[in-house]
């Protein structure tokens, strides 16, 4: 295992001439980083760790909704570090920006990572000015949006706005949130941002929030929509023909997960419900893909005192219709994680990094495509 890691490394290496020219066509160039020798680190310390047999109990990926196209799963370049609780990724100029989250025994950082799968390679881009874990980004016109995130481990939100130039690789510094919070879902509409759901302060409590604020990058300034029905975090979020969807999630944490489904009607400034995601989970990706929006990933279970109980690291693959308003499953994931870093890009979904266990404990660096083919 570590002599091919070594080799994927040294192959990085070799390729990197081509890849500083390559980068330099749209931008910056951005350092090449290799891929993760390790797999897994825990998160107490940063240091490796190998999985144990009732770590690997945890994983589930029996699905209740009725089987759709199986598709099919394939190994991509490691994350540079094993890293989790990114909350979520984005796409922008055909790459996925990893930004933020739990890595090397900090939850801290500013950590931005780039994928390009045309090269299936990883680069290291600058970092954000403060560092966070759960920070949600999206992107709009080109660049990339992140908001707020806790500077603890999950927990103590933060109401930073920033944008990335992708021409320049900086972070620029914008109109702050009018409430701080982390592991909120952000999605760009019609040339705003809307930030949904999440959690706030007070730290001690760490509640989930409903709020629903819009950015206007324009102006540089926010406006209250209404808020979200069901107040929640971890959740996945999809823009599709003028509207935005909500699913799944949890209420203050993964012991209370829903598979709700909600859909914001911006004409109207209300909600309504859809079918829900069959399998209830929250830390999952959620993507859209060839007309269908697909959800990867999670987990639940109760933790007490740091012992697991009823442990699980969802790895189940099931899709959503907007037309018929239903779900379906294809093959799930090879390696079951939750707080991934997922984005669909041409004909592959990339799912990056992640949580390998119940909780914060254990990051990864595997990173796993899917395709119908």
């Amino acid at each position: 295992m570590r002599r091919r890691h070594l080799i994927a490394a040294a192959a990085a290496s070799l390729a990197a001439p081509a890849a500083f020219a390559q980068q330099h066509q749209h931008g910056p160039a951005l350092r090449p980083a290799a891929p993760a020798a390790d797999a897994y680190h825990r998160l107490q310390g940063g240091v490796p760790h190998h999985i144990t047999p009732d770590q690997a109990a945890q994983r589930v990926t029996d699905s209740p909704a009725p089987p759709g196209p199986p598709g099919r799963w394939v190994a991509r370049a490691a994350l540079p570090i094993p890293r989790s609780e990114m909350a979520w990724a984005t796409e922008a100029g055909g790459r996925m920006h990893v930004v933020g989250g739990y890595g090397e025994g900090r939850v801290d950082r500013g950590y931005h990572h780039v994928y390009d799968p045309a090269g299936d390679r990883w680069f290291d881009a600058a970092a954000l000015p403060r560092g966070a874990n759960h920070v949600a980004v999206a992107t709009l016109n080109g660049r990339v949006y992140a908001f707020g995130g806790f500077i603890e481990q999950n927990r103590n939100p933060d109401a930073n706005t920033y944008v990335y130039d992708l021409e320049t690789d900086r972070w620029t510094a914008l109109r702050p949130m009018p409430r701080p919070r982390g592991a909120a879902a952000a999605v760009a509409l019609d040339g705003k941002l809307h930030l949904i759901g999440g959690a706030g302060a007070p730290t001690a409590e760490r509640a989930s929030v409903g709020w629903h604020e819009v950015y206007d990058p324009q102006a540089d300034s926010w406006e209250i929509r209404k808020a979200l029905p069901g107040a929640r975090d971890h959740v996945g979020v999809v823009a599709h023909q003028g509207r935005i969807h909500i699913i799944g999630g949890r209420f203050n944490t993964f012991e209370y997960n829903t598979g709700l489904h909600h859909v914001y009607l911006p004409a109207r400034d209300t909600w309504e419900e859809r079918a829900p995601l069959p399998t209830a989970r929250s830390g999952h990706g959620t993507v859209l893909y060839r007309g269908r929006f697909f959800v990867m990933g999670g987990e639940g279970g109760i933790l007490e005192r740091g012992v697991p109980r009823n442990a699980k690291v969802f790895g189940q693959m099931e899709s959503y219709d907007p037309a018929t308003d239903s779900w379906q499953s294809h093959a799930p994931m090879p390696t079951p994680r939750h707080a991934v870093a997922a984005v669909a890009i041409g004909d592959w979904i990339y799912v990056a990094g992640g949580g390998a266990v119940l909780g914060g404990s254990v990051q990864s660096s595997i990173h796993e495509a899917f395709t119908l083919g």
